[in-house]
């Protein structure tokens, strides 16, 4: 059987996607779980330009190998007029094989988004994002209000997921809301993901 491990794939084009992605990393690995964060490549209006193999620097890039041999998927991206950025969607949209062979079902997913302005979309884009895992056949993880946070942001955080408005903070910078709504869900995600594989074994 293969290590278990939390699957954080993103694309972030200002930092703020990724700064979450690595909130909700901390609070997996708190919790004793594997990690692995990884990104997509850009995708260009002109069919020449093409992203290298590798990255320069930063996450690599996702195979469909760490896709289908995760025990959790967390899926983030920023939002694009209320849907997920281009370069993510063409990535899921070529995992039609792993959904034929269904091996993505059962298992837990958790969706984060940000946006530039307070009601720039957060919600229809982390709905953008659940749809891919309910066709996948997951079990769609949301981000509860026992986290005290969640109560009290003035910014970023939702019922269905972390996220981060970058309209009063252009650095990409979570706010402490944002940050512990990230962990928190991180943390979620691995207690469930533990005690699912542990039930299973």
């Amino acid at each position: 059987m293969h290590q278990k491990y939390l699957l954080i794939l993103f694309y972030s084009a200002t930092g703020a996607v990724r700064n979450l992605a690595h909130a909700i990393a901390d609070g997996a690995e708190k919790k004793g779980l594997e990690v692995k964060i990884r990104t997509v490549p850009k995708v260009s209006s002109v069919a020449e330009a093409a992203e290298p193999n590798m990255p320069n620097e930063g996450e690599i890039y996702c195979t469909k190998e760490d896709l289908v041999n995760c025990s959790g998927l967390a899926l983030g991206s920023p939002t694009r007029f209320g849907s997920m950025a281009a370069p993510l969607k063409y990535f899921l949209d070529s995992t039609g094989d792993v959904w034929s062979n269904h091996e993505l079902e059962n298992k837990f997913g958790c969706v984060f988004t940000s946006t530039g302005s307070q009601h720039g979309g957060q919600e229809i884009t982390l709905f953008n994002l659940m749809t891919y895992m309910l066709h996948q056949g997951m079990i769609f993880v949301g981000t509860p209000y026992s986290i005290p946070e969640l109560n009290k942001t003035k910014s970023g955080g939702t019922p269905y997921g972390p996220s981060h408005v970058a309209n009063t903070n252009k650095s990409g910078g979570l706010t402490p809301d944002e940050k512990e709504i990230a962990i928190a869900t991180g943390a979620r995600m691995a207690e469930l993901i533990l005690q699912f594989n542990q039930d299973e074994s």
